[in-house]
């Protein structure tokens, strides 16, 4: 068997020895006579299994011992709707800055229970910057300020977290959670799905800060509540139990691996090699981000000719190079080079963007 180098954005490769361990052990979990989707969600096998994935990620993360760490159901978009019902009181305004696709879908989620305001929003742009903090048009009691840390399709990334004053942060980092340290201190709200850096798809990750919990927010049914989940210890109704397993599997490699310093070291480098590919065209491939916000995790480009696009694609992939197709909103190429993408598939796409280009240039 021989694997490719998998550059596709979410579900994104996994990786290699997390899915041999949970090759190993599917049929059999530690003698358990089950496997672990088999077993009971509030048994005491799978109660360990989520401990300790909950103990990795916090260690992973640096996570305050006081922010509670919720694993959900669905994905990030399933939080985009439910962070204004549980954090916006009736009628309360929320501030959303939006760099991309996704940050336009969280408002979308949002506009029916919250009165959103767009602090801003770099569409008339094309989503290729962030504008800076002092541009920001800010309400004066706005319940929280959301924005999206990644853009996976734009390939626009924060450089930081913004310095926003006293209101309440919260943030999707689906596509660049643990790619990167993270100070919690400025954060009241991360979330991620699971289906880039964390894990399979089908779960979702949320570090809350206790003072958002404590909020009334609006009417809800208790399975939207997140105090609820928080009190039920993430097991309000039953969980995917095997994405969790398989998140607690990554979590773990990560911390063998190095933690997220190590994957910060690799991820600068792996994006270094592909910008540079990209820069040192000579024109053939662009990326049209501004260079300081350019996103080390998902990485966009255009061939200077749109017909060579499915030749570019055909190609890669006889060369064991795959998903490299950019989303449908965007065109062109997109190379997604999350933490299990090792810097060998960084090199093998480089090498091939460089010959293909000298053939077809």
């Amino acid at each position: 068997m021989t694997r490719a180098f998998n550059f596709s954005a979410g579900p994104a490769a996994l990786p290699e020895p997390v899915l041999r361990q949970a090759q190993e052990e599917l049929l059999e979990w530690r003698g358990t006579g089950a496997s672990v989707m088999e077993l009971s969600h509030r048994g005491g096998e799978f109660m360990e299994v989520a401990a300790r994935a909950e103990a990795d990620l916090r260690s992973l993360l640096t996570v305050p011992d006081e922010y509670r760490v919720l694993f959900l159901a669905g994905g990030a978009t399933t939080q985009q709707a439910l962070i204004p019902l549980n954090f916006a009181a009736p009628g309360q305004a929320a501030d959303y800055v939006v760099t991309g696709h996704w940050g336009r879908l969280a408002v979308q989620q949002a506009e029916a229970t919250v009165a959103v305001n767009l602090a801003a929003d770099t569409g008339p742009e094309r989503y290729v910057d962030v504008p800076p903090v002092a541009q920001w048009r800010l309400s004066e009691d706005a319940a929280y300020l959301h924005y999206t840390d990644n853009e996976t399709i734009h390939g626009v990334e924060f450089e930081g977290v913004p310095d926003a004053g006293d209101v309440p942060l919260v943030a999707d980092f689906s596509s660049s959670i643990a790619s990167r340290p993270l100070d919690f201190s400025r954060l009241a709200m991360v979330y991620a799905g699971a289906q880039k850096n964390l894990g399979p798809s089908g779960i979702a990750v949320a570090v809350i800060r206790p003072d958002l919990l404590e909020r009334t927010g609006q009417p809800r049914a208790p399975i939207l509540d997140y105090r609820e989940h928080a009190r039920a210890g993430s097991m309000l109704n039953t969980p995917a139990t095997f994405n969790w397993y398989l998140a607690g599997l990554v979590f773990r490699w990560m911390l063998d691996e190095g933690g997220v310093e190590e994957f910060a070291r690799r991820n600068a480098e792996k994006a270094a090699l592909l910008y540079a590919a990209i820069d040192g065209s000579g024109g053939f491939y662009r990326n049209d981000v501004a260079p300081r916000v350019r996103s080390r995790m998902n990485v966009p480009f255009h061939l200077h000719d749109r017909g060579l696009d499915p030749l570019f694609l055909r190609e890669a992939t006889e060369a064991g190079l795959i998903g490299l197709k950019g989303h449908r909103a965007l065109g062109g190429m997109r190379a997604s080079i999350y933490n299990a993408m090792p810097v060998e598939g960084v090199r093998a796409l480089a090498g091939f963007m460089d010959d293909f280009r000298k053939r077809h240039g």
